[in-house]
């Protein structure tokens, strides 16, 4: 295979136990058990990982961020989802 016909994966690794995980890099591989021995080989180096996902780069849908108003304006218009009108008691301190 040539390394333009060698699918191309992205990959999200986990560093913790309840943290998300993050988009660290891409990698070519043949097929998923391939791609995530290599990411593991580049990416978790000094164990930096929990958890690694790989995703053919090919099945992700993105927004295209020309689209950004049209998408999220409308969360604009609806103030009970941004937080500026409730009162935190100073007992709470930093949310």
């Amino acid at each position: 295979m040539t390394e333009k016909k060698i699918p191309l994966w992205e990959v999200f690794i986990r560093s913790r136990n309840g943290m998300a995980h993050r988009h660290v890099g891409s990698v070519h591989a043949a097929d998923a058990e391939m791609a995530l021995q290599a990411a593991r080989d580049v990416y978790t180096r000094r164990n930096e990982g929990l958890s690694i996902w790989v995703v053919p780069s090919a099945d992700i849908v993105a927004s295209d961020p020309d689209d950004k108003g049209m998408l999220f304006e409308p969360t604009g218009s609806k103030v009970y989802r941004h937080p500026t009108f409730y009162e935190i008691p100073e007992e709470v301190g930093n949310m």
